[in-house]
């Protein structure tokens, strides 16, 4: 394919994703409203008195829950099209390989944002009550700050999930290798410590809780990338055997 037609692709797998997105966005309108009157009933949310500081608070709540939702919604759609535009450049067997994917992908990304708001999120509010108390501060919450914390606790996980995924996938297309992964083990320990950082408190049981899976799922991915190695080079020498 010309560079012409490259971009023609990618503007028609655009144009979907958008289509979809937009359908997705009135289908996460209907939806966040059960969602949010649920997660204002959760034990967490019980423990605190939550106020609308502006008319627009519940509003902007409204919205960002939809715009989640739609985006959730739509992430097959995206990765599939994406998946579509880069196949032609992969082998029959890698198209299906890859192309399964999609659902992993997604589960990780569900597992994620499950592990945060189970997991780490209850222990971040008890230990922010536990600091309120202990300097005698009354906490008034207001409701657009309460989900704004809750979705960038929760969301970030999501994405970090993906990480097996991404490294599979660059590993088919053969943007990064095993070898390399292990070699930049050390600094990518180190960046994986920032980003634990950024988004827990500071308090050292909660970081590690953070940092720790981290870890592993670099790890994992350094497994999964030496799987795909292998499969991938092993794939790529019977194709040429073939020509």
């Amino acid at each position: 394919m010309s560079v012409i037609e490259h971009i023609t692709e990618l503007r028609k797998r655009l144009v979907i994703v958008v289509v979809f997105f937009f359908l997705a966005v009135i289908a996460g309108f209907l939806l966040s409203g059960p969602i949010i009157i649920y997660l204002q009933h959760t034990d967490e949310a019980k423990a605190l008195t939550l106020n609308a500081f502006n008319l627009t608070d519940p509003l902007m709540v409204y919205m960002k829950f939809a715009f989640i939702i739609a985006f959730v919604i739509t992430s097959p759609i995206i990765l599939y099209q994406l998946w579509s535009f880069v196949s032609p450049g992969l082998y029959e067997k890698e198209r299906k390989v890859t192309l399964s994917y999609i659902p992993i992908s997604v589960f990780l990304f569900l597992l994620g944002v499950a592990f945060s708001y189970f997991i780490l999120f209850p222990f971040v509010i008890d230990f922010m009550e536990r600091i309120s108390n202990k300097l005698d501060v009354n906490q008034v919450i207001g409701i657009n700050e309460y989900f704004s914390f809750l979705i960038q606790l929760t969301l970030p996980f999501g994405l970090l999930f993906q990480l097996p995924v991404v490294i599979m996938f660059l590993t088919r297309l053969g943007i990064v290798t095993p070898m390399f992964l292990s070699k930049v083990r050390k600094y990518a320990y180190f960046v994986l410590l920032v980003i634990a950082a950024l988004i827990t408190p500071p308090e050292l049981a909660s970081h590690l809780m953070v940092s720790i899976p981290l870890f592993i799922l670099y790890e994992i991915s350094i497994w999964v990338s030496r799987a795909t190695y292998r499969k991938s080079q092993k794939l790529r020498f019977e194709e040429e055997n073939k020509k």
